[in-house]
């Protein structure tokens, strides 16, 4: 960092320290009214090195999550809170519609026993559980892993098919299309009943829907939250005879109405309060 860089940053760094000040003082003045709003430093999206994410614009990114490195994610996925997708000494790469539920760990490998090197590719409209880790394997399109289950290095979970529940998937192991395998380590149930594909086809499409609301409530300012507590307070729900008897029948207000994705066969109507 040369003299002018120096400069630049020492000044910075006072412009920081003195807006600092100046929010301990105005929340101080506030008195018991006074909300005060932590910076996170932690970073959500994060390069190393020359590698950095591509996320398409419109994937949900949880605050709390961490994507990392050579990573890419195709539209419409998401990945939730606590979950980490690590690509750094390899790549990870990630569909259309493909859902990384909380607390998930994505990992990659740049050589294992076997000598592989392997990145992690996971196909579309692919569902993973709660607390999953999937280290250097491929998950096929419109596959299911089940919450706690673990890949290792070289697995395959082919298309159409099923990791059970805390299962443990071992290195190299290809998991064929329409299959259930549980256990540790995991080994064929049975076949896919026609029920739970159409199962593991909507919990990718619920994931899409409930991905878009989670990211517009993300964005929603303090004064837009406070907004909306007031209004169920008002709006809060009374004995539909009581109201009957003074003749009040009263529409929803549109923003406390959640979208008919979120809520199947329920759609808006009038309702007394």
């Amino acid at each position: 960092m040369g003299t002018l860089g120096r400069a630049i940053y020492t000044v910075g760094k006072w412009i920081r320290g003195t807006g600092q000040a100046m929010d301990r003082l105005g929340s101080t003045m506030q008195g018991g009214l006074r909300v005060e709003e932590q910076l996170s430093r932690h970073r959500t999206i994060m390069n190393i090195f020359e590698k950095e994410p591509r996320i398409h614009k419109d994937v949900f990114v949880a605050p709390s999550a961490a994507v990392i490195g050579d990573v890419e994610i195709g539209h419409g996925s998401s990945i939730w809170y606590g979950s980490i997708l690590r690509g750094d000494v390899n790549s990870i790469h990630i569909g259309s519609g493909t859902n990384i539920q909380d607390n998930s760990l994505v990992h990659v490998s740049k050589a294992n026993i076997s000598g592989k090197v392997l990145p992690t590719i996971i196909g579309s409209n692919v569902t993973i559980g709660h607390s999953a880790v999937l280290h250097a394997c491929t998950v096929e399109d419109e596959a299911f892993v089940g919450m706690g289950a673990t890949l290792l290095d070289g697995v395959v979970v082919e298309k159409h098919s099923m990791v059970g529940a805390g299962s443990l998937v071992k290195q190299n192991t290809r998991i064929p299309s329409g299959e259930v395998w549980v256990g540790n380590p995991a080994k064929f149930l049975r076949k896919l009943t026609e029920e739970e594909m159409e199962f593991i086809a909507q919990s990718a499409t619920n994931y899409i829907n409930l991905a878009q609301v989670h990211a517009a409530e993300n964005s929603k300012t303090f004064d837009e939250i406070e907004l909306e507590k007031m209004l169920r307070r008002k709006f809060a729900h009374k004995d539909e005879e009581y109201d009957s008897m003074l003749g009040v029948v009263r529409e929803i207000p549109p923003e406390l109405i959640l979208p008919d994705n979120i809520l199947p066969n329920k759609a808006p109507k009038a309702v007394a309060y």
